[in-house]
């Protein structure tokens, strides 16, 4: 028995799997993740609802009612147009433009390399569905890139000023293009 494998043979359950993944860094969040795993499990077996992140204290955040929206542009000259008009019509308090990436990826049979601008907007989850269809309504390309994914956590003031710069939009009702 070797030494570099014995704390593993002498642990069990959880810690063995957490040691193992020490030893693959890279592996550590996944390793963290399944050792919760049981305790859902538990939960739902049980009837209970599993529990929910909470907010932090005071902060009134609710985890996932802000989303960060990808969306990838031709040039910069594109981006900042659809940009402005999304904050415009408060359907973002914000977005960013990170200039000169490059896409791969396969389009009507043909793998295709292009230098785009990637926009990240910052807006209520709820205004997801309306920022989506206006920005496929002005955007050029034949299938627009609008993923969005939901924020548990971050600075509960930038949160909240998203929800402020955006409620009008959210209280009535999606923007018209």
């Amino acid at each position: 028995m070797s030494w570099g494998r014995a704390p593993v043979l002498l642990l069990g359950g959880g810690a063995t799997l957490l040691l193992s993944f020490l030893w693959m860094p890279a592996l550590l969040p996944v390793a963290c993740r399944l050792l919760v795993l049981p305790r859902a499990l538990l939960s739902m077996a049980s009837g209970s609802p599993p529990s929910q992140p909470s907010p932090a204290a005071g902060s009134g955040y609710v985890p996932g009612s802000v989303s960060a929206a990808f969306v990838t542009c031709p040039n910069e000259k594109v981006a900042k147009e659809i940009a402005r008009a999304v904050v415009e019509k408060r359907l973002a308090a914000c977005v960013n433009l990170i200039p000169q990436i490059t896409s791969i990826y396969e389009w009507k049979g043909k793998i295709e390399e292009d230098r785009e601008v990637l926009m990240m907007i910052k807006t209520q989850s709820s205004l997801v569905p309306a920022l989506t269809d206006f920005v496929r309504s002005v955007h050029p390309y034949e299938v627009a890139e609008v993923i969005a994914l939901p924020v548990q956590q971050g600075n509960a003031p930038y949160l909240h000023w998203v929800h402020q710069v955006t409620e009008s939009v959210s209280d009535s009702g999606p923007a018209l293009p």
